[in-house]
C-alpha cells in the first residue's frame, strides 16, 4: 500500500512529526472526507509541534537542572514560606528573562529555592530561552581546572552566551583572589545581556563581606542587585514537612 513507502519516506527525511501523523490518518475512516489542503495541513501542524517538542526536551537537557521534573503547574502556594504568588506567576511569563533583569531567591534550607528556581527554568524553556545551571562551589572548581588546561575560553562562553543563568547556592564561604575575578568577568559579561538567578540562604545584606574585597564586592553587586526581583523565604523545611505527612499518612 501507499503509505507504507511514504511512511519510510518521511522517517527518512527526518520528518517524524508528519509520519505519526500520517500513519493516524490512514488508520482513520474519516481520512477519505478529508481534502488534500486539509491532509497536508495537519501534517505540517503535526511536524511543527514534534519539533517544537524536540527543541524544547533539547534546551531543557542542555539546563542540566538540578530538579529536572520541577514544574510550574506543581508549584505550592498554600505552604507557609512566604512565596508571593503574584510575583511568582508573574516570573513565569518570562517578561523579566526578555528585560534581561535578575532574580534573587533567599532563604534558610529546605524552604524550595532550588525547587522553584528550576520550576521558573522549565518555563523559561517551554517560551524558547537557553537556561544554565550551575550550584556556584562546583563552578568555581569548574574554573579553576579550566584555567589550567585551557577550557576557561569555551566554558566562559558558555556560561555568558546562555540567556538564563542559574547560580545556586550563592557564595557559602568567603571567596578567593581567583574566585572573585573569574565572578566579576562573568557578571561583568552577563550585564544588560542576559538575565542571572541566584538562590543563597545568606541574606543580600551579608553578599558584601563574603565577597571580600571592597571594590570587587561592590562592581559585582551593583551589576546584579540593583535591577533583580526578590524572593524572601521563610518558614520550616518543605522536606521536613512533607517527611512529617507521609509518615501520618502511610502509603499502602
Amino acid at each position: 500500500m501507499l503509505h507504507h513507502p511514504t511512511l519510510d519516506r518521511l522517517k527518512a527525511l527526518r520528518l517524524d512529526g508528519m509520519a505519526e501523523a500520517f500513519a493516524e490518518l490512514q488508520a482513520q475512516d474519516r481520512a477519505a472526507e478529508l481534502s488534500h489542503a486539509e491532509w497536508l495541513g495537519l501534517l505540517v501542524d503535526r511536524e511543527e509541534a514534534s519539533r517544537d517538542t524536540k527543541r524544547y526536551e533539547s534546551r531543557l537537557r542542555a539546563a542540566s537542572l538540578r530538579h529536572v521534573g520541577a514544574c510550574p503547574e506543581d508549584v505550592d502556594y498554600r505552604a507557609r514560606r512566604g512565596l508571593d504568588r503574584g510575583l511568582f506567576q508573574a516570573l513565569l511569563t518570562g517578561k523579566w528573562i526578555a528585560d534581561r533583569r535578575n532574580l534573587i531567591l533567599t532563604g534558610p534550607t529546605g524552604v524550595g529555592k532550588t525547587w522553584l528556581g528550576c520550576a521558573l527554568a522549565q518555563a523559561a524553556c517551554r517560551e524558547g530561552v537557553t537556561v544554565l545551571y550551575k550550584r556556584l562551589p562546583r563552578l568555581f572548581e569548574e574554573l579553576d581546572l579550566a584555567h589550567g588546561d585551557g577550557r576557561f575560553p569555551k566554558i566562559f562562553r558558555a556560561i555568558t552566551k546562555t540567556q538564563l543563568l542559574i547560580l545556586d547556592d550563592w557564595v557559602p564561604d568567603t571567596l578567593t583572589a581567583t574566585q572573585r575575578r573569574d565572578l566579576m568577568e562573568i557578571v561583568e559579561e552577563r550585564y544588560g545581556r542576559g538575565s542571572t538567578m541566584i538562590t543563597s540562604q545568606l541574606p543580600v545584606s551579608t553578599w558584601h563581606e563574603v565577597i571580600g574585597e571592597p571594590t570587587f564586592a561592590d562592581a559585582i553587586l551593583d551589576r546584579i542587585v540593583h535591577n533583580a526581583y526578590r524572593i524572601e523565604l521563610d518558614g520550616a523545611s518543605m522536606r521536613k514537612t512533607i517527611a512529617r505527612k507521609d509518615d501520618e499518612n502511610p502509603k499502602i
